[in-house]
């Protein structure tokens, strides 16, 4: 009898069990998002794993049923276009970040005060396939803007912006867009594009139908907009979402 009053006694005292979640995580942002996931950890208990890839291809990952619980874009049309399918939740969309693009030579040669000169003049220009990567559209319109339109010819294209960023540290492209939040501690010299060059790279986050009732992944997506997430944000190169 004692011995069985002891056992529920410690049950009852026991914390609750913490809860764990796989993020799907845009490639641009996986660095910041793995520091997150950290930091939240630190002060919630509960797990979050972070799986990256290009955004077009967790897309359909998710659609194939992939067992991720939320899922942080590099844009907004895929959250909400997955939400129109019922694989996520539209009432828990909103932007957790703003991308910046950003032209960068790692040998720092290039003269990046002229960009358009700069990009006329080198043999091979990195960029993400705009296809599949928002950061790869914002640089064809910012090629645009420039009024490069014979650019085409030298374009090499990373499946996604950190394959792109690689083309351009390995050399095999001697100038790239990549995502300024991946040139934190990178060296080389880079350009800052306005961001008036291009559509707005909005990055948004929602809730999978499959992470519905999972306390680590609602908890993650609303850490996120708090003080301390946004700080982290802006620290590694985007413009926090109000």
């Amino acid at each position: 009898m004692r011995l069985a009053l002891a056992a529920a006694l410690l049950i009852a005292a026991a914390p609750a069990l913490a809860d764990s979640a796989l993020i799907a995580v845009a490639t641009n942002f996986r660095p910041v998002a793995e520091i997150l996931a950290g930091n939240y950890a630190a002060v919630s208990g509960n797990t979050v794993e972070i799986s990256a890839g290009a955004t077009a291809k967790l897309a359909q990952q998710i659609g194939a049923g992939a067992p991720f619980d939320a899922f942080l874009s590099a844009d907004a049309a895929t959250p909400t276009r997955l939400a129109g399918e019922g694989a996520a939740d539209p009432a828990t969309q909103f932007t957790y970040a703003t991308g910046r693009l950003a032209l960068w030579t790692a040998a720092g040669g290039a003269d990046l005060t002229d960009p358009a000169g700069a990009l006329t003049a080198a043999r091979h220009v990195a960029i993400a396939n705009p296809e599949v990567a928002p950061y790869g559209k914002a640089a064809m319109e910012t090629i645009g803007t420039l009024g490069l339109s014979g650019l085409g010819s030298k374009l090499v294209m990373g499946e996604n912006i950190g394959q792109t960023q690689t083309l351009v540290a390995s050399g095999a492209a001697e100038i790239g867009f990549v995502a300024a939040s991946g040139l934190v501690g990178a060296g080389g010299t880079s350009w800052l594009v306005p961001q008036e060059a291009h559509s707005p790279i909005r990055q948004d986050a929602i809730l999978l139908i499959h992470g519905t009732g999972n306390a680590a992944a609602t908890g993650f997506l609303a850490y996120l907009r708090s003080e301390a997430a946004r700080q982290v944000i802006e620290d590694y190169g985007y413009a926090a979402a109000p």
